[in-house]
């Protein structure tokens, strides 16, 4: 999949990839929602590889015209929606059966960049867990799928957030630099009404004794993406 990116804007990174795969595990299907799409990498993934109707929403100018170019040069249908998800009237008709999102998590006091583009794909008050939640809530169908990933060392707060909008947790999976470091990154799925117990899995190593693991070099493998850097007018 070759993969148009703003060459001064925020470039997807190895949580993009792992999104995915974590994805991959659940067979999507039906209506599918990408929220804070960036140039479209996660969705259009799965768009590649299952049968669904994708739809994105990205608030940044510069990537809702990338994840249209991205969808094209691909072949993929999908609609493109240009706003902020918080603020955007949806048609709250169409229920999604699985919404995705890999979300600014940065918290609150780390380290801002000086860009506006970088600091909306970063950091976590440009769209607040919280109310990403809550509009979710709305949107998604009865025993729908919550996909996205997140700092871990917020994990308290997340599955308190979603257990106060009656989601459960089912799923879990741990991104470690390394076997000794600490895990940085959790992939979630949380099922709207479930009563499913939730389902530790097995971590994902990123590099082990200085090389990438054999499982990450095959999920660079079956994503198969192609990033070409450009300038946006």
């Amino acid at each position: 999949m070759y993969l148009y990116q703003e060459q001064d804007g925020f470039l997807f990174n190895s949580d993009a990839h792992f999104l995915y795969d974590f994805i991959s595990r659940f067979q999507p299907r039906g209506k599918v929602l990408d929220i804070g799409a960036g140039c479209g990498i996660v969705g259009l993934l799965t768009a590649r590889d299952f049968p669904i109707s994708l739809t994105m929403v990205e608030i940044q100018h510069a990537n809702a015209l990338l994840c249209r170019q991205n969808a094209r040069v691909n072949r993929i249908e999908a609609e493109v929606i240009e706003g902020d998800f918080l603020q955007h009237d949806f048609d709250f008709d169409a229920k999604y059966d699985f919404i995705l999102s890999n979300p600014p998590y940065y918290h609150t006091g780390a380290e801002r960049s000086e860009k506006s583009a970088l600091a909306l794909s970063k950091h976590a008050d440009a769209l607040a867990f919280d109310a990403m939640v809550a509009k979710v809530n709305r949107i998604i169908s009865p025993k729908g799928h919550f996909i996205f990933c997140y700092d871990a060392k917020q994990l308290p707060q997340l599955t308190e957030r979603l257990h106060a909008k009656r989601f459960r947790v089912t799923d879990l999976r741990f991104v470690h630099g390394t076997p000794e470091k600490p895990a940085q990154l959790v992939l979630v799925h949380a099922r709207k009404s479930s009563g499913a117990l939730t389902t530790i899995h097995p971590p994902l190593i990123h590099f082990t004794d200085g090389e990438m693991s054999e499982e990450v070099k095959s999920i660079y493998r079956k994503t198969r993406t192609y990033s070409i850097k450009c300038k946006i007018s």
